[in-house]
């Protein structure tokens, strides 16, 4: 068994490949035990696979797990712990933005006992927008999630070999590495830092694939969403009945309502309950789009190849 293992996923990184894997000698050497670098290309592109390639036919600490197409960020982290061997396994992103120079800070809180020594971003070199969406989503899930999730904490983190074997063993399909992280326990400890900016390129996450993981953070470990809407619906039934008394008081009573009745009234009605009603089976959906993909049991992922390993984990 290996002592460290760095998870890194990679997805059209070939620029950043050679610095990434420089940076991260520097950092691990130093601290003088056996350690792997277990990269996972999530179906890139570019040269990454084959500079991966290169990497660890000079270097037997290099292991590439190349999967068969990008199954996404999430994922990658899930197959490269599955095949990582370490004591301790760290997983951190491949764009430089998560410092290899903390890997030793991590290290050393686990040798203090820590199962668990996870980051938290102090600053994030990011536009304003990016910046306000993820730190509304960390509090958003902290206050509604059912285990307590850490503030502004993020995937890069380093994780014990029991911890480790148990994300392993869940066999969830939408996954959330910080919210498993936090779901699983065990004694943790957190490690402040500022994000760094992209090395090269733009980035890999768009939009759509960051609203993506926010709603399966919410709706994985929280079923606030559902219950929301039922408080809400009982809400619009009771002052709906309200309305329907108010009405009939008034008709019966005075003259008020003795007029040609208008459209606008009905027409808003009509499709102020039909949004709530859409929005309502949405939000159900979500949570049966996800008893459909446990259903399915299919493999989390696909491995098309992989270099270094003499055999399978």
């Amino acid at each position: 068994m290996t002592g460290i293992s760095v998870v890194v996923p990679i997805f059209n990184e070939a620029e950043t490949i050679p610095e990434l894997y420089s940076r991260l000698k520097k950092a691990l050497d130093p601290l003088g035990g056996p350690y792997e670098l277990v990269f996972v290309d999530d179906g890139s592109r570019d040269a990454s696979a084959p500079n991966i390639r290169a990497l660890a036919a000079r270097d037997k600490a290099v292991k590439l797990v190349q999967l068969s197409r990008n199954f996404g960020l999430q994922v990658a982290y899930s197959a490269g712990i599955d095949h990582a061997s370490g004591e301790a396994v760290i997983v951190m992103d491949g764009d430089l933005q998560d410092p290899p120079e903390l890997l030793p800070v991590l290290v050393s809180k686990w040798k203090e006992g820590y199962d668990v020594v996870y980051t938290v971003k102090t600053k994030r070199k990011e536009n304003f927008l990016k910046r306000f969406a993820f730190a509304a989503f960390y509090r958003l899930l902290n206050r509604i999630s059912t285990v307590e999730m850490p503030l502004d904490a993020g995937s890069f983190s380093l994780m014990s070999r029991r911890v480790a074997d148990i994300f392993k063993s869940l066999p969830e399909k939408n996954r959330l590495v910080s919210g498993i992280r936090a779901w699983v326990g065990f004694s943790q400890a957190a490690v402040r830092f500022e994000r760094d900016a992209r090395f090269s390129g733009e980035p890999r996450q768009t939009f759509l694939r960051l609203m993506r993981m926010a709603t399966d953070g919410l709706f994985s470990f929280s079923a606030v969403p559902v219950r929301v809407a039922s408080v809400l619906g009982l809400a619009v039934s009771a002052f709906a009945v309200l309305v329907a008394v108010a009405v009939s008081l008034i008709r019966v009573f005075t003259d008020l309502l003795n007029t040609v009745p208008g459209w606008t009234s009905l027409l808003v009605a009509v499709v102020f309950f039909g949004g709530l009603q859409l929005l309502f089976i949405g939000i159900l959906g979500e949570y049966v789009c996800r008893i459909f993909d446990e259903v399915k049991d299919r493999p989390l992922y696909l491995v098309r190849d992989k270099v270094g390993f003499d055999k399978d984990p």
